[in-house]
C-alpha cells in the first residue's frame, strides 16, 4: 500500500458527510416509515458515524411488495442470463471503480484495517460479482432420457423474492456471496444488512441502480435484527432467506419459516475451527505464520477463523514458540492505518464478551503465554490485543464456544487418532487446517476431519470457484460461492412433454 495513515483519515473525513443513510425501497431512497433513526458507530473511536434509517414491519411490507411487483413484471426474472450478465458486471466495475471509498468506509464501519478492506475484502466481493455474473448464461438446463415420443426438460427457474441478512464482520464481501447467485439467477433480493454495519450496503444500491437493475430487484432495508430481520423471516410472500450469523438467531430463522410458509432457509452458523498440525509437519516458521493468519485475521472475528491449535506434543513447544513470534507481527492500531493488521472489535458489548472469556480460561486453568488485555483504551475504541491459551483441555469454554475474537488456545495430543478425535470434538464443522509432510496423511486426514473445508499446509477457504458451508451446527440448507450457490436461489422444475398425443388423455408415462 503506497498511501499512508493521513491519507486515509483525510479521505475518511470527506467520505462521511456525503453518506447514504436512507432505506432503497422500490428504487427510491426513502426514510423509514416510521421516522425511527439508528446511529452506527465507529468501533475503534466509541463515537457516532451517522443515523440511520431503522425500518420496521412497515418498511419490509413495502420492500416485498415492490420485490413481487418487480419480479412478476419479469424485465429481470424472465430477461436473456446474456443481459442480467452485462448488468452485473457494470455492478462490479461500479464497484472497482469506487473501491477506495467503499474500502474507507467498511473500515470505518466495522473497525477492519483498511490493509484489509482494499487488499482483500473489496477485491474479493467484485471477482465474486463478476464470477456469477459469467454463470448466468453458462448453467445449462438438462434433457432426461425417455422414450422417443417423450421430451422430458429439467430447467431452472428462479426462486422468487429471497432476503439476505447479512453479518457485521465482512459486510460487503459476504454481500457479493449472495448478490451474486441470487441476481444472477433472476431473484429478487432484499438485503437487510447488520444494523452495526450498513453504510456500505447503503452505498452499493446506489451502484446497483446505476448499473441498470431495475427498480424493486434490489433493495436495502437497515434496521434491527428484531424487527427487519424478524419481518424477513416472518413474511408469507418472501421465498427464500440466506442468513449468514449466530446459531442462535440462525435457529430463529428456522421456527420463522415454520411459522409461516415453509420458506427455504439457508444458514451459515459459525465455526470453532482446528487446525491440526502433525508430527512430520515441515518449515514451523511458515505454520506458525499460517496459524496466526487463521486465528488474527479479522481480528479473529472470522467464522472459519482457526481457534484451537491441536499440536503433536513433540513438536508443541517448538511450535508455540514460533506462534508466539508470528502473533507479535500482527499490530494491533487504528484500522486506517495501513500498518495496523488487528482493529478493534465490532462494540464494547462483543469486547467485553472477549475478555469474559479470556477470564473464563484462566480460571479454568488454561495457561495464559501471549496477550490476553484489552489495549489501546485511551482511544475510545474496542481492542483486544492478540491472546494465546496453552495446556487447553478439550472441555474448557475456550475450546468449545466460539469466541470471535483475536484468541487461540493451544492442546497438545499424543496420537494421531487422538488428535483427530479433538478436531472432531465439536458442535461445529464449517473448516479445519492440516499441517503436514506426508501426502498420505493429508489425504487421510483431511477426509477424517468432519468440516466443510480442510486446508492442507495452509490457511484458506479456497476461492469464488469452490463451494463454502458447514457440518453439524455450521451449516443448514446449501452452500455459497461455486456454481452449488446457485442451487439456493433457484428451484428445480420437471417439464414433461407427451409428443403426438394432442387432443389424447391417455398416459403413457410408463412406456
Amino acid at each position: 500500500m503506497d498511501k499512508d495513515y493521513a491519507y486515509y483519515r483525510q479521505q475518511a473525513d470527506l467520505i462521511v458527510p456525503r453518506l447514504e443513510t436512507r432505506a432503497l425501497i422500490g428504487g427510491r431512497f426513502v426514510d423509514a416509515a416510521s421516522g425511527a433513526r439508528l446511529d452506527t458507530v465507529n468501533p475503534a473511536t466509541g463515537r457516532m458515524i451517522a443515523a440511520i434509517a431503522s425500518c420496521d414491519q412497515a418498511d419490509v411490507d413495502l420492500a416485498v411488495r415492490a420485490a413481487r411487483l418487480a419480479f412478476d413484471r419479469g424485465d429481470w426474472s424472465r430477461a436473456a442470463p446474456k443481459h442480467r450478465k452485462k448488468v452485473l458486471l457494470r455492478l462490479a466495475d461500479l464497484v472497482e471503480e469506487n473501491l477506495e471509498t467503499l474500502a474507507i468506509l467498511e473500515s470505518l464501519d466495522a473497525g477492519k484495517p483498511v490493509r484489509d478492506t482494499l487488499g482483500t475484502d473489496l477485491p474479493d466481493m467484485i471477482e465474486s460479482l463478476r464470477w456469477h455474473a459469467e454463470a448466468a448464461d453458462k448453467l445449462y438446463d438438462q434433457v432426461a432420457p425417455t422414450a422417443p415420443d417423450v421430451v422430458a426438460m429439467v430447467v431452472r427457474e428462479p426462486l422468487g423474492v429471497v432476503g439476505a441478512v447479512l453479518p457485521w464482520n465482512f459486510p460487503l464481501y459476504l454481500a457479493g456471496w449472495k448478490i451474486g447467485p441470487a441476481l444472477a439467477s433472476g431473484n429478487s433480493l432484499i438485503i437487510k444488512p447488520a444494523e452495526q454495519t450498513s453504510l456500505t450496503a447503503l452505498m452499493l444500491g446506489r451502484l446497483a441502480l446505476e448499473a441498470g437493475i431495475p427498480d424493486g430487484v434490489l433493495q436495502v432495508v437497515p434496521g434491527t435484527g428484531e424487527t427487519v430481520g424478524r419481518a424477513l423471516g416472518l413474511h408469507g410472500d418472501i421465498d427464500g432467506v440466506s442468513f449468514t450469523g449466530s446459531g442462535e438467531v440462525g435457529r430463529l430463522f428456522l421456527q420463522y419459516a415454520a411459522q409461516s410458509n415453509l420458506k427455504r432457509v439457508v444458514l451459515e452458523c459459525g465455526g470453532k475451527s482446528p487446525a491440526l498440525v502433525l508430527p512430520d509437519a515441515v518449515d514451523l516458521p511458515r505454520v506458525a505464520d499460517q496459524i496466526a493468519l487463521g486465528a488474527l485475521f479479522c481480528q479473529g472475528e472470522n467464522c472459519s477463523a482457526g481457534s484451537r491449535l491441536i499440536v503433536h506434543r513433540a513438536r508443541k513447544d517448538e511450535l508455540l514458540e514460533e506462534v508466539k513470534r508470528a502473533f507479535d507481527a500482527w499490530r494491533v492500531g487504528d484500522p486506517l492505518d495501513p500498518a495496523t493488521r488487528v482493529g478493534a472489535l465490532i462494540e464494547p458489548g462483543h469486547m467485553a464478551r472477549v475478555l469474559g472469556y479470556i477470564a473464563g480460561a484462566r480460571e479454568q486453568g488454561a495457561q495464559l503465554v501471549h496477550g490476553g488485555a484489552q489495549v489501546r483504551r485511551e482511544t475510545g475504541g474496542s481492542f483486544v490485543e492478540p491472546t494465546i491459551f496453552d495446556n487447553v483441555q478439550a472441555s474448557m469454554t475456550i475450546a468449545r464456544e466460539e469466541v470471535f475474537g483475536p484468541v487461540l488456545a493451544v492442546t497438545a495430543y499424543d496420537a494421531l487418532a487422538q488428535g483427530v478425535a479433538i478436531a472432531n470434538d465439536t458442535s461445529y464443522g464449517l473448516a479445519a487446517s492440516v499441517y503436514t509432510g506426508s501426502l498420505d496423511a493429508a489425504h487421510g486426514v483431511a477426509r477424517a476431519i468432519r468440516a466443510g473445508t480442510v486446508s492442507v499446509n495452509c490457511f484458506s477457504e479456497g476461492d469464488t470457484g469452490v463451494p463454502f458451508g458447514g457440518y453439524k451446527e455450521s451449516g443448514f440448507g446449501g452452500r455459497e460461492k461455486s456454481l452449488l450457490a446457485h442451487d439456493q436461489y433457484t428451484e428445480t422444475k420437471t417439464i414433461w412433454i407427451q409428443l403426438g398425443a394432442a387432443g389424447s388423455t391417455e398416459s403413457k408415462e410408463g412406456r
